[in-house]
C-alpha cells in the first residue's frame, strides 16, 4: 500500500487545479473550510490513505498553485474544479467530505453531478442559517491586519471549543480567494445544492459548534429522510472540528463508508 505524497495539476477548464494526492484505494476528495486550504486535512489525509483510500485535496480557486477566474462564480464553478479531479482520477464514483463551506461545493457537486459522487460528508456543517455575528466573528478570524488577540478571541467564539487552542489558525487564511468563496455562495441559490443530489449524506456534527445549534440536530434527517441521513455528533469540538478532534471524525468516516452500496 502507497501512501506517499504527490501533487500535480489537473485542468478543469479554464481553471488549473493543484491536487495533493496519497494513498491507493476507492476515491475520498476532502474539501476545505471557508478561506482554508486543503493543507488543513494533513493529519487525517494521512490516516485515511493508511486505512486503504486515495485521497484526494484539490486545492481551491486562488490557493496553492490553484489558478482560474476569481470573478462572477457560484457554487457550480467550485463543483466543476472538484468534478474535474474525480474524473482525472478515473471517475470515481467518490466520497466527497467538505469541510464548513466546503460541504456546500461537496454538495452542490452531488447535486450537479450524482455520477460522480458515492455518498457525501458534512463535517461541521451550518444550520440553514447562520446569526449575522458568526459572519463577523469569522471575518475577523481571517482579517489578518487585527491584532492577534482580537483574532484568537474570534475563532475561539467561531470555531474553537473550550480547552482546544486555536492560535494554529492565526495562519492559513486567503482573503482574495475567501471573498470570491463568499460571493460564489451568495450568488448560488440554496435549494439548488442542499439536498446533495441523491446521494447517501453522514452528517458530522460538532456538539458545541455555534454555526449549528442543538435544535437543528435532525435538520438534515428531517429535510432528507432518515434513510438517506446518517448523523453522528462529536463531543468536546466546535466549527472547527478537524483540528479539534481528527481522530473521531476519521473513525465516524470510516464506520459509515461499509454502509454505501457498491452501485453508485
Amino acid at each position: 500500500m502507497t501512501t506517499s505524497r504527490t501533487r500535480k495539476i489537473v485542468p478543469a477548464g479554464e481553471a488549473r487545479i493543484e491536487v495533493i494526492t496519497e494513498g491507493d484505494g476507492p476515491l475520498l476528495v476532502l474539501l476545505p473550510s471557508s478561506s482554508r486550504d486543503s493543507e488543513d486535512f494533513d493529519a487525517i489525509a494521512v490516516a485515511f490513505a493508511q486505512a486503504g483510500l486515495r485521497v484526494l485535496r484539490p486545492q481551491p480557486r486562488g490557493m496553492g498553485a490553484s489558478v482560474g477566474w476569481m470573478e462572477n462564480l457560484t457554487l457550480h464553478d467550485f463543483a466543476v474544479d472538484v468534478a474535474a479531479v474525480i474524473e482525472a482520477e478515473g471517475g470515481g464514483p467518490a466520497v466527497v467530505l467538505g469541510h464548513a463551506f466546503g460541504q456546500w461545493v461537496a454538495r452542490t457537486l452531488a447535486a450537479d453531478r450524482a455520477d460522480l459522487v458515492r455518498g457525501v460528508v458534512l463535517a461541521a456543517a451550518a444550520a440553514k442559517s447562520a446569526p449575522p455575528e458568526l459572519r463577523e466573528e469569522l471575518a475577523r478570524c481571517m482579517n489578518t491586519d487585527l491584532p492577534d488577540a482580537v483574532r484568537l478571541l474570534a475563532l475561539r467564539t467561531a470555531f474553537f471549543a473550550p480547552g482546544h487552542d486555536p492560535s494554529e489558525w492565526l495562519n492559513g487564511w486567503h482573503k482574495q480567494a475567501g471573498a470570491a468563496q463568499r460571493a460564489a455562495s451568495t450568488a448560488t441559490p440554496q435549494t439548488e445544492w442542499w439536498g446533495a443530489g441523491s446521494a447517501p449524506v453522514l452528517d458530522i456534527q460538532a456538539e458545541q459548534d455555534p454555526w449549528r445549534p442543538r435544535d437543528t440536530v435532525h435538520q438534515m434527517r428531517d429535510d432528507l429522510g432518515a434513510d438517506r441521513v446518517t448523523v453522528v455528533v462529536i463531543p468536546d469540538a466546535s466549527h472547527a472540528l478537524i483540528p479539534e478532534q481528527p481522530e473521531r471524525l476519521v473513525e465516524a468516516v470510516l464506520a459509515w463508508l461499509p454502509s454505501l452500496s457498491d452501485d453508485r
